[in-house]
């Protein structure tokens, strides 16, 4: 309220120094109007008998004209009232000295300059002086009625009109006013615009610099991570082989020695053939791991998949106590397991779960020196926990929060006199908490560790009520009605897979974890499938050209709303068509899978090819084969060269040929015997570590259609979706758009 009263006296004031103001610039516009006034009545002083009566009252006028210029400029106010004087009495000199009755209308004047330039109550108060003195004249001069009466008249009119003027202007002024105002306060805010503007445009240019800077950092990047995947995928070429080759030997002979150990000449030892027999089972674990090791480069990290059923916890403690106990007896620790009675089968993928097994009994062995381990499994309501007990020294508390950080061990003496990558207790937190379940760890020093963990037993199902519940003591028994025993289970999508081998189904079956996958080979048997079972989509390994992709997506017995996916993720068969062979193995391949190829090509016996750079590998084969009852005749080579010399020479029934080789290789090897008509007809089988499905780009097509075609909603999903799954730079990153469609 205060802000506002000062407010309102500020503007009085700011409005009485602006009139004042115009009022001092107009002021000598009113002393010249005084001023001629009094040479009027000298332009007639001859008409009159006494022409001093005349001069004098104009000399009067002309004075009080002069006396209010000069005072002017000290005072506003003396000189504005110097007029309205003067006026007032040269007006009554003129009337009393030469009888000039109309000489009244001077009062007018007088009247008007102080309604103009001092005040309305200055206006009037000189209207009330003037009116008086028309009236004393009338009263003492016997003025004629008829003029006095229009002299009031005009000095009011005069007065009122001035005033009204002086309103109105007072008007425009404070509109004026008003409109500077708001004019001066959209300047500054123009101005702090502008500067606001200066500012942003050179934060914007220093923006544009720094961005182009990093346009040219990310180039940079993107051309790094494009080298960077290409070494990559190398990498993983590269890997594939040094890792299959070796396990082929290892996996090959164990299962050689275990099934025919007669080959060597007499019965082998029973413990021999017992540690053999856990070094073949933990080969052929370590082949699965290969394998998912080789996916983990090709994927997130947060997209591995597991390949779940139903285990028996027994099975995998047992299979991964029988593969430490060596480790045990060499250390002369015990090894206890116990495993409660009744333990229910757990849904889980067994290799991760025996690997889990594997590193908490190795860790435990590792760094127990003297006791033993003791393992136990035991069901706690819906959850089936395995604990691991050791007698080793123990971890201070400080170090348990960090025991499960990948590369972490508690010191670096651990590294030196154990070994060990610090992996494997991150790896196990990992593959547990992918299945729903939880690991810990308890230590005493000086006493020992125990490492647990649980895992869901039925993750989509719940845990069955306490039965005990039902039963009161003081309540009677009432019949009730049966109730259904069967449980509805969880609805997975179902995808009806269409291809002649299983790479794709591979694929399918251990990525979509939650998806139920069914394989057929032929086109009738995928459409009859969709026909009789509601399903997801209808996936074919096929090229999008194909015959069976148009026979598909344009039958009329399709399903409405099943779309048709088609890839082409090579497989064996394919891979041998493009090499032009026979077939195509992927190492680590067995005796059985060996043979079956032989049996395929119609060979029982004959001479074979075997071109391989690694003598164990050469060995392997042969052993497999010689094994076999049948009489081959083995020939063998180390490179591409020696084996077309041989083809040339022997000219085998079939060769076995690896593909990655020094000098020349089975790539090189393949089009010479293309080319020699001689050569062309000899049936080749390749056994290499190259896996044509595990390739770091498995395809290079997709194409979705749909029987009666996309609509925009789903056409405008899909190119969104397929953008942010192929694209760096997809068109949306949190969701598919919203779309209208009229009609």
């Amino acid at each position: 309220m205060a802000d506002e009263l000062q407010g309102k006296q500020r503007y009085r004031a700011e409005m009485h120094s602006v009139v004042r103001e115009l009022q001092t610039d107009a002021l000598w516009i009113g002393i010249l109007a005084v001023w001629f006034s009094g040479t009027v009545p000298l332009v007639y002083v001859r008409r009159f008998g006494d022409p001093v009566h005349v001069a004098l009252p104009a000399a009067i006028l002309m004075g009080i004209a002069a006396l209010s210029w000069a005072a002017r400029g000290s005072s506003y106010l003396l000189s504005a009232w110097l007029l309205v004087a003067g006026c007032i009495v040269g007006d009554m000199l003129l009337v009393y000295w030469t009888g000039l009755h109309v000489a009244v209308g001077l009062l007018t004047l007088a009247a008007g300059l102080a309604a103009v330039f001092i005040s309305i109550p200055a206006a009037l108060a000189t209207g009330a002086v003037g009116t008086g003195l028309l009236l004393g004249l009338w009263s003492t001069f016997a003025l004629d009625p008829d003029l006095c009466v229009f002299g009031i008249t005009g000095v009011w009119i005069v007065t009122l009109l001035v005033i009204t003027a002086r309103m109105m202007l007072g008007t425009a002024v404070h509109w004026a006013w008003c409109s500077y105002e708001q004019n001066r306060d959209t300047l500054e805010q123009a101005r702090d615009y502008q500067y606001q503007l200066r500012r942003s445009l050179a934060e914007l240019a220093d923006a544009n610099l720094q961005l182009t800077r990093l346009n040219n950092l990310a180039q940079a990047l993107r051309q790094t991570a494009e080298e960077a995947r290409r070494v990559k995928e190398q990498f993983v070429a590269n890997v594939s082989h040094e890792l299959r080759t070796p396990l082929n030997m290892i996996v090959g002979f164990s299962e050689i020695i275990t099934r025919a150990p007669d080959i060597y000449g007499g019965e082998l030892p029973a413990k021999l053939m017992a540690d053999l027999d856990v070094i073949l089972r933990n080969s052929q674990h370590l082949s699965h791991l290969i394998d998912d090791v080789l996916d983990l480069s090709q994927i997130e990290a947060q997209q591995m998949a597991l390949s779940k059923e139903r285990v028996a916890m027994h099975t995998i403690i047992e299979a991964a106590a029988v593969a430490v106990r060596p480790l045990y007896e060499k250390k002369a620790l015990h090894l206890t397991v116990d495993i409660a009675t009744g333990l229910p089968d757990v849904f889980c993928d067994e290799t991760r779960i025996r690997q889990v097994v594997l590193n908490l009994l190795s860790n435990a062995g590792r760094f127990t020196e003297q006791g033993g381990v003791t393992l136990r499994a035991w069901q706690e309501g819906r959850y089936a926990v395995v604990s691991v007990s050791d007698t080793g020294a123990g971890i201070a508390d400080d170090a348990l929060g960090q025991l499960f950080q990948p590369f972490h061990q508690v010191s670096g003496s651990i590294h030196r006199q154990y070994g060990g990558t610090g992996l494997g207790l991150s790896i196990s937190k990992a593959f547990i908490e992918m299945h729903g379940g939880a690991i810990w760890v308890e230590s005493r020093l000086g006493v020992g560790t125990t490492v647990s963990f649980r895992l869901p037993i039925d993750p989509s199902g719940s845990a069955a009520p306490d039965a005990s519940r039902w039963f009161s003591p003081y309540l009677r028994y009432e019949e009730r009605p049966p109730t259904p025993r069967s449980r509805r289970g969880p609805v997975r999508p179902r995808l009806v897979v269409c291809e002649k081998e299983d790479s794709l189904t591979r694929l399918l079956v251990r990525y979509l974890d939650g998806a139920e996958i069914v394989q057929v080979n032929e086109a009738e048997q995928a459409l009859q499938e969709v026909i009789e079972h509601p399903t997801q989509a209808l996936i074919l390994n096929d090229p999008a050209d194909s015959q069976t992709l148009k026979l598909l997506s344009s039958n009329a017995a399709l399903p409405y709303g099943i779309p048709v996916i088609a890839c082409a993720v090579p497989g064996a068969s394919q891979a041998a068509g493009d090499l032009r062979v026979f077939d195509y193995l992927v190492k680590p391949i067995s005796k059985d899978k060996l043979l079956y190829a032989l049996d395929r090509l119609g060979i029982g016996e004959g001479t074979l090819l075997i071109v391989d750079d690694e003598p164990d590998a050469l060995r392997l084969f042969r052993r497999m084969l010689t094994s076999s009852g049948r009489s081959y005749r083995l020939l063998k080579a180390s490179d591409g060269d020696v084996a077309l010399r041989i083809l040339r020479e022997q000219h085998p029934d079939a060769m076995l040929l690896d593909l990655v080789m020094p000098n020349m290789d089975g790539f090189g090897l393949l089009a010479e015997k293309n080319r020699a008509p001689q050569l062309r007809d000899i049936p080749v089988v390749v056994i290499s570590a190259r896996d044509p499905a595990g390739q770091p780009l498995v395809s290079s097509e997709l194409t979705i259609t749909q029987r009666d075609g996309l609509s925009v909603p789903q056409l405008l999903a899909c190119i969104n979706l397929v953008s942010r799954v192929l694209s760096p730079f997809g068109l949306s990153t949190d969701r598919a758009p919203s779309v209208v469609v009229p009609g």
